[in-house]
């Protein structure tokens, strides 16, 4: 009796909020510095579908974090970076647009081919070559959502509120050995 007066009195509850799986990363050297791979799965919430659908740009950000452990101090953060991707649909003509913050634009006919920038974004130059001390071990952290911050002022505070603007993924932790 007592646990139906507690579930009548405090509501439903609520759903866990979908969540982004890292489904792959790796830090390599290249020629021009350090390039992070990195692939995503997720499904996309049906309320985020609903607004892209009536216009509203969402906003996906990588964000990664490089540090190196130190005995006698806090760990020193070697580098951080992020990158957006902006996912938009334009009512007149019909089509998807995806635009990264470092400049490229592209246009698709369907949602699923527009989250794929998102979901499978190329090698990405996080740091250029002797940025990172060789033969040390690096800390790697990594992780992507939905930036709610970058959405209109009346969905920020909706976000706030609702576990379906809740969309983001764990950090991914790993180490790597600078050459």
């Amino acid at each position: 009796m007592t646990l139906l007066f507690l579930a009548a009195f405090l509501g439903p509850v609520p759903a866990r909020a979908a969540e982004i799986e890292i489904s792959r990363v790796s830090l390599e050297n290249a020629d021009e510095g350090y390039k992070l791979g990195i692939s995503f799965a997720f499904e996309l919430p049906r309320t985020l579908e609903d607004a892209i659908m009536r216009g509203f740009p969402l906003y996906f950000t990588t964000e990664v974090e490089l540090t190196r452990p130190r005995w006698y101090w806090f760990d020193e953060k070697a580098i951080t970076a992020s990158r957006t991707v902006r996912i938009s649909y334009n009512l007149l003509t019909q089509q998807y647009h995806a635009a990264i913050s470092d400049g490229l634009h592209q246009s698709f006919n369907t949602l699923e081919e527009a989250l794929s920038l998102v979901k499978r974004p190329g090698r990405w130059l996080i740091a250029d070559r002797g940025v990172l001390k060789p033969g040390e071990v690096y800390n790697v952290a990594v992780r992507m959502g939905l930036d709610v911050a970058r959405l209109p002022k009346p969905f920020q505070v909706h976000a706030i509120n609702s576990s379906d603007w809740r969309f983001s993924s764990d950090w991914k932790q790993f180490n790597f050995k600078a050459e």
